[in-house]
């Protein structure tokens, strides 16, 4: 799990019960995607809430949740690259992997 804090505390994170959030504080939580099956019975992930694509079609739900997670951890998150492309002293987001 991926905790991101930015220079103002606040927490970011794709949602997991793998610690207890709630004791970060008062939580605010959304939708970053909407994963659906299509008419055809094949499944997307819908990324527009955090300003993303559609990702698919797939043949499987856990694909597309697969691909879902990966967009999110690369695009919404920040990522070791992004840290890298500032220079130093900039205020950066934290990232802390659980």
């Amino acid at each position: 799990m991926q905790l991101v804090i930015d220079p103002a505390g606040d927490v970011r994170c794709l949602y997991d019960e793998a610690l207890p959030l709630a004791e970060f504080g008062r939580l605010t939580i959304a939708r970053g995607s909407h994963v659906e099956p299509t008419a055809v019975g094949l499944w997307t992930a819908e990324l527009s809430p955090v300003g993303g694509p559609l990702l698919g079609p797939f043949a499987t739900r856990s694909a597309a949740l697969i691909a879902e997670r990966e967009w999110l951890e690369a695009h919404w998150l920040a990522t070791e690259e992004a840290r890298i492309e500032h220079g130093p002293g900039d205020a950066l987001p934290l990232v802390l992997r659980v």
